[in-house]
């Protein structure tokens, strides 16, 4: 496989996100769940947690944008995927897309506020991120040949981009023509570290057995530096982790929720959700200022 690099003007406009690759869908829901505290001291309420969305269509890839909206990715029912947007103010869903020709998955709300990024999956197949401004313009390309992308997050203004190969590798677009390979053979999340410039990932080639299976590394590089850091495992047979805040992470399987500070090893259970219709967490999602998590659940 040849991957093209070629940068667009248009990547200099501030950006933050995560993002996705959409083939085969699961019919998935996203849920919502109320906590207290912050960071270390988080505690779920898992008495609270219900369905936000309940569908058998695939919901999925929830994205915080402020202190009362969130977006995510919903299929139709022909597999068309769109951009929502949901309000907890208003408790109302707004299409932020109709596009029938492509589908749009892991979406967020830039940095600077003017637009809304995603991975984009185009009517010939091929998988780019975009940009859709707020204002209702025309989306925009931001690399013409820099694909298939499959997840994403930013740090000043630039993507780090999971490119899919043989090995998956890790990008760092730092200018016009300038873009470095700063890993391979990594896991599906790409996340920058809160307050720092550090990206991380899941790093496939350092792995360990466990007794619940193989556990990969959690990693991260240095975009400033070119440091490469390691903090421990991720939970076996999970793929998906966020931060709570610079210093502690969380994860899932199955049904129960898990965190753990970055030098720590072991992960604590913060409690598991209870439910007669859906069966495990992949995807989370965080609000310090909603004090909210967002899960995203399989339909059993």
């Amino acid at each position: 496989m040849r991957i093209h690099y070629k940068i667009y003007f248009t990547l200099l406009v501030c950006l933050l996100i995560q993002t996705t690759k959409g083939l085969a869908q699961a019919s998935t829901d996203l849920w919502v769940m109320d906590v207290e505290g912050k960071g270390g001291k988080i505690k779920l309420l898992t008495a609270t947690a219900k369905p936000l969305t309940n569908r058998p269509e695939y919901d999925n890839q929830p994205s915080f944008i402020n202190d009362s909206e969130l977006i995510f990715s919903a299929a139709d029912a022909k597999g068309n995927n769109d951009l929502i947007l949901y309000s907890f103010r208003t408790q109302k869903f707004t299409n932020l897309t109709q596009t029938p020709d492509r589908s749009e998955f892991s979406p967020s709300l830039t940095e600077c506020g003017s637009y809304f990024s995603a991975i984009v999956v185009e009517p010939d197949g091929t998988q780019r991120l975009w940009l859709y401004p707020i204002a209702g313009e025309a989306p925009e390309l931001l690399y013409d040949d820099i694909f298939p992308v499959g997840y994403y997050d930013f740090y000043d203004g630039k993507a780090a981009l999971f490119v899919l190969g043989e090995p998956n590798s890790l990008v760092y677009v730092r200018g016009k023509g300038m873009v470095d390979t700063l890993d391979t053979d990594i896991g599906r999340t790409v996340r920058k570290r809160p307050t720092t410039p550090e990206i991380s990932y899941l790093d496939r080639k350092k792995s360990q057995e466990t007794s619940q299976g193989k556990a990969f590394g959690i990693a991260t590089v240095n975009l400033k530096t070119g440091v490469k850091k390691e903090y421990g495992y991720a939970i076996p047979g999970s793929q998906d982790f966020i931060w709570l805040d610079k210093n502690h992470l969380l994860m899932a399987k199955g049904n129960e929720v898990f965190t753990k500070h970055i030098q720590e090893s072991d992960w604590h259970s913060l409690g598991k959700i209870e439910s007669s219709s859906h069966q495990g967490i992949s995807r989370l999602a965080y609000s310090p200022d909603l004090n909210k998590i967002i899960l995203v659940l399989n339909r059993k």
